[in-house]
């Protein structure tokens, strides 16, 4: 399993854009129609502050995933956009409620 946090954080006046972008990208990813990956996206409560965890079944699922166009493009705009780099912590994992198929 690959699980990965990515915390950073974005200039004022993008937040609707990334907001936008995270919606186009998640809805791409139900369209994948694969329960091999979870992803999450959250905001901190300063509106600026994002964090994304993502879970894999493996770094092949992983790697189709983030290849989706609107995720390359929203991790292109996003960029463009920062306050504060990002950072990236690979996670291991404990347990979950969820499940991922094997």
């Amino acid at each position: 399993m690959v699980a990965v946090q990515v915390t950073y954080k974005i200039n004022a006046d993008f937040v609707e854009v990334n907001k936008s972008n995270i919606a186009t990208f998640l809805n791409d990813f139900k369209e994948l129609r694969n329960s091999k990956f979870l992803y999450h996206a959250y905001v901190k409560e300063d509106g600026l502050t994002f964090v994304h965890v993502s879970m894999y079944q493996s770094e092949e699922i992983q790697q189709e995933v983030l290849s989706t166009p609107s995720f390359v493009a929203f991790q292109t705009q996003r960029d463009q956009n920062l306050a504060e780099a990002p950072t990236i912590e690979r996670l291991a994992h404990v347990g979950s409620s969820l499940g991922l198929i094997k």
